[in-house]
């Protein structure tokens, strides 16, 4: 689910109310096109949502575990992006 996807069916759903006159015997041309339009709002609202709680759980890749406080050395571990935040 993307941003671009809910943008193109907007975009079909206006062109196909606004911008198509054709019949189909028992289909409303105009009813399909606001129903794509108001999926592709919830679509791109959701796509909006989950991109903006992604970008906020990204965890580090070093973090430091230990430090000696004699020696003021500090020991770092790498992880790969897979393994749960260290909090």
């Amino acid at each position: 689910m993307t941003i671009a996807g809910g943008i193109i069916l907007i975009m079909l759903g206006a062109i196909l109310t606004w911008a198509v006159e054709f019949d189909i015997a028992g289909l409303d041309i105009n009813v399909v096109g606001v129903v794509l339009m108001l999926g592709g709002l919830v679509w791109l609202l959701f796509a909006i949502y989950r991109v903006r709680f992604a970008r906020r759980a990204v965890a580090p890749t070093t973090t430091v575990v230990e430090e000696d406080p004699v020696t003021h050395r500090r020991v770092y571990q790498e992880r790969p992006y897979d393994d749960p935040p260290v909090v």
